[in-house]
């Protein structure tokens, strides 16, 4: 890193928190050094705001989280920026995902919605525990996301589908990039996350620095998955897990420990820290 880092931003799942989903004790002590330094501190995360654990959203030095993918960029707790899915594109979508078995979720407003039927089943569709008692405590149970959807009528932060099989998860992968115009990823090996053409996670954190008079090579980013992807590529200094999908570790300039070794913290201890 060739100046001081100013703005470091982490994905959660499978970057900052560990495999089953906690801050440790010296990544906390870790972040609150860093911001105490003048450092601003981020979750970059494709999870939606009621999705952020309380210990994150309300840490002391974390006022700005960029929340789907990109789509809902907040300041203490309010909306300063939203790029949300059109009606029209979203409807194609969900045409798409219900050729499948799925398990379906649409996402307003910061919060996630699912089919009641479906929070018995989310092991089907997800292997890790931790990330199936997640996402069965931070979704509104409805009746049906049709009825939902249409209800609304209005643009969405996102929409996601968990698939029981892989190969139809690829191949649903591909028609919804025939769509055009939507942005196409995923943090699961049997996921799909779609948000805007143009909407993800790089894009937001480069809006969020030049808002705040911060140069790109003053940003630091740290991720895992798929959708960590472009915003790895476009920080100042991208910095991949340990455990890594492999399109991210060759994408990043620096790589630190995994997850579950505190990886963020023992970097920012190391690299950006000792610059201070």
């Amino acid at each position: 890193m060739k100046r001081r880092i100013r703005m470091a931003g982490f994905d959660l799942d499978g970057t900052l928190l560990t495999t089953d989903k906690r801050l440790t004790e010296y990544t906390k002590e870790i972040l609150k050094e860093a911001a105490g330094r003048g450092i601003i501190l981020l979750p970059v995360t494709g999870r939606p705001l009621s999705g952020i654990p309380k210990e994150i959203s309300g840490f002391e030095g974390i006022r700005y989280m960029i929340t789907s993918n990109g789509a809902r960029i907040i300041e203490e707790g309010k909306t300063i920026c939203e790029n949300l899915l059109s009606v029209e594109k979203a409807r194609k979508i969900l045409d798409i995902f219900e050729d499948y078995d799925t398990l379906r979720d649409i996402y307003y407003d910061g919060q996630g919605y699912m089919p009641k039927d479906f929070v018995g089943r989310i092991g089907e569709y997800v292997t890790s525990p931790a990330m199936a008692r997640y996402i069965a405590s931070t979704r509104v149970p409805i009746e049906d996301i049709r009825v939902k959807f249409e209800k609304e009528n209005r643009s969405l932060d996102k929409i996601q589908a968990l698939f029981c099989k892989k190969g139809e998860q690829e191949e649903a992968w591909k028609r919804v990039e025939a769509l055009g115009d939507v942005e196409v990823t995923g943090a699961l090996d049997t996921n799909i996350e779609v948000n805007a053409g143009g909407v993800h996670k790089g894009a937001a954190l480069l809006w969020l620095a030049e808002r705040l008079g911060i140069e790109k090579d003053e940003v630091l980013a740290f991720g895992d998955g798929s959708n960590d992807l472009k915003m790895i590529k476009e920080a100042g200094t991208g910095v991949a897990m340990a455990n890594a999908i492999q399109p991210v570790l060759d994408a990043a300039d620096m790589t630190a420990l995994s997850n579950d070794k505190d990886g963020v913290a023992v970097f920012i201890e190391k690299h950006v820290l000792s610059m201070y």
